[in-house]
């Protein structure tokens, strides 16, 4: 027996040189020594499989990109009718358990009724809005609009009143020469008032297609339901899923109840400011300061005319007037107080948060902005406070104190 002690290997050769034995070991410690050659085979199937996944990958990535552009114009629409469709849906609801469950024709209730209330008047006043302009710049081009003489006591204001007063004695003695020395700022200012109709007038149009979208998403509603669990299931695990579903619904009715809550408020407010400063029509104008904030419109755009009656009627003193246009524009500007205290009620996250989301999406995208936002800060925050809880050294024993060490 032969034991090779000193090389690469310490097995004992049982047999002598030229035996089997020895001549098997031989050939191993050889294929020990020889260099390693890389299997082929194997890497040409990891680089096949790993380009059918790239090519796969980069053609679903085109298909996405693809869908995306088809699907970017009906992307607001869309959007509005998720919203509206996320709000109305427990109204839709009750009103099917009345008539039978017939959830079609219940949309279908849902859609006319809030056509009727909120479309037509603000439909009717753009048109208004837009006829009052057109003869306004008609009758300042065929010199047929007088200007009343300015009153007394407006030269004695500070700092503004003479400057006021020198151009409406201007406007009331020389109208053509006035209109002529501002013509290129008039009709500047003209395009930019009949363009803000136009724009309001296709913003209402997008705002009715979008809640006869909404009617058929609410007559589909428990599919709905079941698709957007679903998918919230799917992106971030079956436990938490149903909980972002239910607080991203929660949140978007909150902000859509706050509005309209808000809007009520502020309607009243200002109606009750027009009627203790005696403006005629308040009624009318409350009912439209009423539409035009739950489409987020300033209720500056009723304040404003009215201001002025007041100024230009004659019936007021200098002291009345003042003190009524403080009022009137501290009534208009409600909003910016009662948005604080009345959004995020009901949401399983702070109103701060939520606030913030709503405040800061508006200011970037508009009232559609104000919903995105305000979802998704408090679909974030929750997923951080998640994130938080879930601290593996949360749960770790406590430092013993000074008694129990001694004991």
């Amino acid at each position: 027996m032969t034991c090779a002690g000193r090389g690469r290997s310490n097995r004992c050769h049982t047999g002598f040189p030229g035996s089997a034995s020895w001549r098997s070991d031989r050939d191993e410690i050889k294929l020990v020594n020889k260099p390693w050659q890389p299997d082929q085979e194997f890497e040409k199937r990891i680089a096949s499989r790993l380009l059918d996944v790239l090519i796969r990958a980069g053609l679903i990535g085109v298909l996405a990109a693809l869908c995306y552009v088809v699907f970017a114009p009906f992307m607001t629409l869309m959007a509005w009718a998720l919203i509206l469709a996320i709000t109305l849906y427990p109204l839709h609801r009750s009103l099917a358990r009345k008539i039978g469950g017939r959830q079609g024709l219940a949309a279908t209730i849902v859609v006319i009724s809030g056509g009727l209330l909120i479309v037509t008047p603000t439909a009717l006043l753009m048109n208004s809005f837009g006829s009052s302009i057109h003869d306004f710049v008609s009758a300042v081009q065929h010199n047929t609009l007088e200007i009343p003489a300015p009153r007394k006591g407006i030269e004695e204001w500070p700092i503004v009143g003479k400057r006021i007063h020198d151009v409406w004695s201007k406007a009331h003695t020389d109208l053509p020469g006035v209109v002529e020395s501002m013509q290129p700022k008039i009709g500047e200012l003209a395009r930019k008032a009949l363009s803000i109709v136009a724009s309001i007038g296709l913003g209402m149009l997008q705002f009715l297609a979008s809640f006869i979208i909404a009617g058929i998403l609410m007559a589909y509603g428990e599919a709905g339901t079941r698709g957007s669990r679903a998918i919230f299931e799917r992106v971030v695990g079956r436990e938490r899923g149903g909980s972002f579903a239910r607080l991203s619904t929660a949140t978007i009715r909150a902000v859509a109840q706050g509005v309209i809550g808000i809007a009520f408020v502020q309607a009243t407010l200002v109606g009750l400011a027009l009627v203790v400063a005696g403006v005629p029509w308040a009624g009318v104008l409350a009912a439209i300061t009423l539409v035009l904030s739950v489409a987020q419109v300033p209720a500056l755009i009723v304040i404003l005319p009215s201001i002025g009656y007041i100024w230009w009627s004659g019936n007021y003193s200098n002291g009345a007037a003042i003190a009524y246009t403080i009022l009137l524009l501290l009534s208009g500007m409600a909003d910016n107080v009662l948005k604080p205290l009345m959004l995020g009620r009901g949401v399983d996250a702070p109103m701060p948060v939520v606030l913030l989301g709503a405040l800061g999406g508006m200011a970037t995208g508009g009232i559609l902005g104000m919903f995105v936002g305000a979802t998704l800060l408090a679909l974030g925050y929750q997923i951080f406070m998640s994130w938080v809880a879930s601290n593996p050294d949360s749960n770790a024993a406590a430092p013993k104190t000074d008694s129990e060490e001694t004991t």
